[in-house]
Parts: C-alpha cells; sequence; structure tokens
C-alpha cells in the first residue's frame, strides 16, 4: 500500500536571531601564532567543554591555594609508569598538593624508579614461565619498610617514602613518596591484599600491610575532613581510590565535619562508572563542583598542572 508522504506547508517556524543559541562565536577558539606562551595558548582556546572545564578548574585550584585551601590528589599507578613522577613533585614542592592517595601498585612502581630508575616489566613475555612480579629488590624493600615503618607508628606511605630517603636510593628525587617523607606532605596508600606483586613474597607481612593502610585511611579521611572549599582530583584509579574517597567522605560527615562545598575532578582515558559516580557527581551534591576530563595522562595532567601554575600567577598577581 502506497504512504501518503506528509504535507510541509504547514510547519512553523521561528527567527534564528530570537533562538536561544549554546554556542557562541566569542567562544571560539583562535588559531596559534608562531612564539606565544602558554598563557597565550590557554587563552585561544575555545571557551566550549572541556576546554572551558580545564581553565576553570586551574583557576579553582589557584583560587583554593590562594585561600589556603587543602588541594588533594588520588591516583593509580599508570601516571607513574607513563612518566608524570617530576609534575607531581614539582606540584608538591610548590606547595599546591596538600595530600596525595595511591593504590598499592603505586608504591611499587615509585620504589622502583628511586630505586632503579625503571619500572614496569613486560608482563606478557615472562607470565607463562611464573616470572612476572618476582622482582626481590622490590619486595625487600617495600615489605622491609613496611615492617619497620609500622613499628614506628607510620602509615604505609610514610613508611616507604622515609625508607627510601634512608636507603638514600640513587633516584629519591623523582620519588613522590621520597617527597611526601621530605616534604612533611601525607601521602597515603590504600592496599587491596593480592593485587600487588610484593603481595606474593615470603616477606610479606599482611598483618603489618593492613595495618599501616587502614592507619592510612584515618589519615587520608583527616586530609577530606578538612577539604571545605578545596580540591580532590583523582588521576587515573577507577576503582580503589574513588571508593576509598566516597567512604571517607560518607565517615567525615557522619562525625560532624562540615565537607559539602568543594571542587572534583576525574581525570582518565576513558570513562569509568565509579570516578564517574563517586567523585564527580555524588559527593559535590551538597554544593561546589565536579569536573571529568578525558585524555592521555601523559598529556592532560601536565597540562593541568601548567595551566594551575599560570593561574596562580593571574590570581597573585605575578
Amino acid at each position: 500500500m502506497a504512504i501518503d508522504p506528509i504535507d510541509l506547508r504547514g510547519l512553523r517556524t521561528t527567527s534564528l536571531s530570537s533562538r536561544k543559541s549554546k554556542v557562541q562565536l566569542s567562544d571560539f577558539g583562535a588559531p596559534w601564532q608562531c612564539g606565544g606562551t602558554l598563557c597565550d595558548f590557554l587563552k585561544k582556546l575555545p571557551n566550549i567543554l572541556a576546554a572551558a572545564d580545564l581553565r576553570e578548574l586551574a583557576e579553582r585550584i589557584a583560587g583554593a591555594h590562594k585561600a589556603g585551601k587543602p588541594i588533594l590528589l588520588a591516583m593509580g599507578a599508570h601516571p607513574i609508569k607513563v612518566g608524570l613522577n617530576p609534575v607531581i613533585v614539582h606540584l608538591m614542592e610548590h606547595g599546591l598538593l596538600s595530600g596525595l592517595a595511591m593504590n598499592g601498585a603505586g608504591i611499587i612502581h615509585d620504589s622502583e624508579v628511586a630505586m632503579a630508575g625503571k619500572t614496569s616489566e613486560d608482563v606478557g613475555a615472562v607470565l607463562g614461565e611464573g616470572g612476572f612480579g618476582m622482582a626481590e629488590e622490590t619486595a625487600t624493600l617495600i615489605n622491609m619498610a613496611v615492617e619497620s615503618g609500622t613499628d614506628e607508628g607510620m602509615g604505609l606511605g610514610a613508611a616507604v617514602g622515609h625508607a627510601i630517603l634512608r636507603k638514600d636510593l640513587p633516584h629519591k628525587d623523582a620519588s613522590i613518596l621520597a617527597a611526601g617523607a621530605r616534604l612533611g606532605i601525607p601521602v597515603t596508600v590504600h592496599v587491596a591484599i593480592g593485587t600487588d606483586i610484593v603481595h606474593m613474597h615470603p616477606s610479606f607481612r599482611p598483618d603489618r600491610t593492613g595495618a599501616a593502610s587502614h592507619l592510612d585511611f584515618r589519615i587520608f579521611a583527616r586530609l577530606v575532613s578538612q577539604l571545605e572549599g578545596g580540591v580532590l582530583i583523582n588521576l587515573g584509579s577507577a576503582v580503589i581510590l574513588p571508593e576509598v574517597f566516597l567512604k571517607a567522605l560518607s565517615l567525615v560527615r557522619n562525625l560532624g565535619h562540615q565537607v559539602s562545598h568543594f571542587t572534583t575532578a576525574n581525570m582518565d582515558f576513558v570513562r569509568h562508572y565509579r570516578p564517574i559516580t563517586n567523585v564527580v557527581h555524588r559527593p559535590t551534591q551538597e554544593g561546589g563542583k565536579g569536573f571529568h576530563l578525558t585524555g592521555h595522562h601523559e598529556i592532560m595532567f601536565p597540562l593541568l598542572a601548567a595551566a594551575i601554575l599560570e593561574a596562580r600567577c593571574n590570581v597573585s598577581g605575578g
């Protein structure tokens, strides 16, 4: 049966001049000019979507720093594996990070960098023979550091950071954990037992590691209790740190701490449910704002760090 096409002659139209539009020419980017500065580059980005978010996030972080509010970085191990330690340590040295939280893999890669100037083994090449994760030096350094550190009442991150300094490891200046110990900036480590290579070694003490990681959770919760007006960035942790942050936030609110108006950001090269839900959306429902920036860590985080430093100069007037 033939279908009678609809007649368009009765269509009601509107005027483009009176229609509301989400994108204006004034929001467009500008082409690059050779010899420009980073500040010029940031200004030439479109004032749309992620480019606008990047600038706003940097300004919020710079503003929080000027106001003496905490800036926390929660991170997976992948940022270490793509070479971001110098960028992160630089932010720590300039007072732009008040505390850091890692998963268990973070202390492995950070310690190996400090020890040997290299990390990240080729898993596929050695897994078949049962050789993955069997580096003796890595396990000995971390497991012995945890044992001696817990004797001194340290959390997991502090224990390994101080061990790196005490042993004067050749590349200690590239270590985030050592920087935390050196600068007095809390670096907490949140372990899921069985996920890290050092857990396979006979030197591993689950009781000590569990106690040290729980102490770090309480230290992290103290940092979260002070987060009003501050910023938390989740960099490349898809599960552990978003879950730890959500529990810490619920804990401190339960204890009566006012933590409602703050900024959160999730940065990863793919979008995951937990970071979007537990970092960007749920925590900021009472106030503040959450951001998500998608892209490779080795590009996006140095860009954010540079934008923060530029924004700090603008906030402080030079």
